[in-house]
C-alpha cells in the first residue's frame, strides 16, 4: 500500500463501520493507505478535534468523515484542517439519512465539505473521490482510476450483451 497517499476515515459511531467497509475496499483496491477511527463530534469533541488537527502532520492527504443524524462530524473536520474533507451521510434515523445529508451539504460558505450520497454508495464514492484527488499528483493512481472506470464500462456492456429476454 502507498502510505504516501493516506486517507483518514472517521466515523461518529461504531454502528457506522459496516457502511464504511465499501470505502476501505476501494482504498485497498487502489493500494492507498488509510486509517479508520471512531470519534464523535458530540460525545468526544476534544478527541475528535485532536484527530483532525493532527491529520496533516501525520501524513494524511484526504479525510472522509461519516456521520448520522445531525452529522456534525464532517463540518468539525473541515473546521479543524485545510485538508479536503468528504462527508458521508449515514442512514441512522427515522429520516433515513436525509437529516444527515442536509447537515453535511449545508456547510456555510468558506468551510467546504464535499458530500456524497447517503449510505453504502456514498462510502464507495467518497473513497473514489479521495482516489481522484490523490491522482492529481500520481500518474500511477490516475492510470488505475482510468482502468477502474473502464472495468465499470465493460461490466455494463457485458450485462447488455447477456440480455436474454
Amino acid at each position: 500500500m502507498d502510505n504516501n497517499n493516506k486517507v483518514l476515515i472517521v466515523v461518529g459511531s461504531q454502528n457506522d463501520l459496516p457502511i464504511m467497509e465499501g470505502a476501505a475496499e476501494i482504498l485497498k483496491k487502489f493500494e492507498i493507505g488509510y486509517e479508520i477511527h471512531v470519534s464523535s463530534a458530540h460525545r468526544s469533541i476534544k478527541r475528535t478535534v485532536a484527530i483532525f488537527e493532527g491529520a496533516k502532520d501525520k501524513g494524511f492527504k484526504v479525510i472522509i468523515a461519516a456521520a448520522g443524524m445531525s452529522a456534525h462530524l464532517p463540518g468539525v473536520a473541515a473546521a479543524c484542517t485545510i485538508l479536503p474533507v468528504i462527508g458521508v451521510p449515514i442512514d441512522s434515523s427515522s429520516m433515513h439519512g436525509l437529516d444527515s445529508l442536509l447537515s453535511i451539504v449545508q456547510m456555510p460558505g468558506g468551510i467546504p465539505v464535499a458530500t456524497t450520497a447517503i449510505g453504502k454508495s456514498g462510502a464507495v464514492n467518497a473513497a473514489l473521490l479521495a482516489v481522484s484527488i490523490l491522482s492529481l499528483n500520481s500518474d500511477e493512481l490516475s492510470d488505475k482510476l482510468k482502468n477502474y472506470r473502464k472495468e465499470l464500462e465493460e461490466k455494463v456492456i457485458a450485462a447488455d450483451n447477456n440480455i436474454k429476454i
